[in-house]
């Protein structure tokens, strides 16, 4: 009898989740702590489980540890996970099926895997989207259209990305947007 209206009771006090909603305790978060301060990402693996695989796998191998935000285009994202704090490129596992498909969208706050011209290059660079970017959405299956995987979300350190989105940037031999002061991941650490 006192159940029902214990649930609705519940639900409106937070003690229950909503219908339809995910539980996003379920999903794994990750701590970038940057020279900027902290950003949390939450990851959807129900929806990019093979990106959210990839991206585990190389904050378990320390190999965001160290690495800046080399490029950085004010209005539209930052982008690491490739590069030391020397400007030295990497190494990285073999490129990941692309996901773009998911039904996600490369909204502010997302969190996306960066790749080359061809669909199926993602490794281990990732970006944070800072405004809403439907044109990197999955439109078709050609080159073109493919668009970029989203698998997670910034769910605390807006604030730091946007510190990181203003900052003066500059060529830095072939690579553009690279930002004047270094602005890089100190630790990756999944929770």
């Amino acid at each position: 009898m006192f159940k029902r209206p214990f649930a609705v009771f519940a639900m409106l006090l937070g003690l229950l989740p909503l219908a339809g909603t995910p539980a996003s305790a379920a999903n794994p978060r990750v701590k970038l702590v940057t020279n900027f301060g902290l950003i949390v990402v939450e990851l959807y693996p129900d929806q990019a489980p093979e990106s959210v695989k990839n991206f585990l796998r190389y904050v378990q191998e320390g190999q965001y540890n160290g690495t800046l935000f080399h490029r950085v285009i004010s209005g539209f994202m930052i982008q690491g996970g490739g590069f030391d704090k020397d400007f030295k490129q990497k190494p990285t596992h073999e490129p990941i099926r692309n996901e773009a498909g998911n039904g996600l969208k490369n909204l502010a706050g997302t969190l996306a895997m960066a790749r080359t011209s061809a669909p199926n290059s993602a490794t281990a660079q990732f970006f944070i989207n800072t405004a809403d970017n439907a044109f990197l959405d999955h439109r078709d299956d050609s080159d073109r259209g493919f668009g970029y995987a989203v698998f997670g979300k910034v769910v605390d350190g807006m604030d730091v990305v946007k510190r990181i989105e203003a900052l003066k940037t500059h060529n830095v031999g072939p690579y553009g947007d690279v930002p004047e002061q270094d602005a890089y991941i100190d630790k990756a650490e999944a929770f």
